[in-house]
């Protein structure tokens, strides 16, 4: 199966990361990137397209129809938000650009970058895993082919990226050492491209991913 993939997310570590797996693997026959600012790549694999609204794509159905694959990796931190404006960022956001696809493209592999400790039963403390934790489950419940949820940890960033977070790069020599104390916390973001990748060609019996279920799926 030659994958057709939308990426979102790509001026941001784990986007750019995937985008950057993506246009260098084999089984990726194309990519459209949809941002809100360009992200400076020029691959003949990668087309762009600029849109501000990510909740409402409705405008985009004709770019969008017949891809088979999303890696939604764009995301907000939670720091400093109340949750009615959070989940508007992540809940709202997420569910209405998924759901323009899944009316397009019901054929489709849906991945979904969450977080570890996302709360699957909504009804936790944490406001930012409670949130998260309905988006994954809403996510589900809609019409695609596949739904996952991937919940990375810690990330090893790819070398020579643009937007590796600034503490990666300030934690990058303890990393490895990370990885072997901690295997279930710490995985790499080449982890997450490829068992994104493979969750279109291969498939994976679990829907949540954790971090040693991201590297299985990786074939790490």
């Amino acid at each position: 199966m030659k994958i057709k993939a939308i990426i979102t997310g790509v001026t941001g570590m784990v986007g750019e990361g995937v985008l950057h797996i993506c246009l260098n693997h084999p089984d990726v026959e194309s990519v459209l990137v949809i941002s809100r600012k360009p992200c400076g790549v020029q691959h003949p694999k990668l087309k762009e397209i600029i849109h501000a609204n990510f909740q409402d794509i409705s405008s985009l159905k004709k770019e969008v129809t017949g891809y088979n694959a999303c890696y939604f990796c764009s995301g907000v931190s939670s720091a400093g938000m109340k949750e009615e404006q959070y989940r508007k960022l992540t809940y709202d956001l997420t569910l209405g650009f998924a759901g323009t696809l899944a009316e397009v493209n019901p054929d489709m592999t849906f991945c979904y970058i969450s977080g570890s400790g996302t709360d699957s039963t909504e009804k936790g403390k944490m406001m930012w895993a409670r949130v998260k934790g309905k988006t994954e489950n809403d996510l589900m419940k809609l019409p695609f082919r596949q739904v996952y949820a991937f919940r990375p940890g810690g990330i090893q960033p790819l070398p020579g990226m643009k937007h590796t977070y600034t503490t990666y790069k300030v934690l990058a020599p303890l990393i490895p050492v990370l990885k072997f104390l901690m295997p279930g916390i710490m995985g790499t973001l080449e982890e997450i491209g490829l068992a994104m990748i493979h969750s279109v060609t291969k498939g994976y019996p679990k829907k949540v991913l954790e971090v040693k279920d991201i590297r299985a799926l990786a074939g790490k």
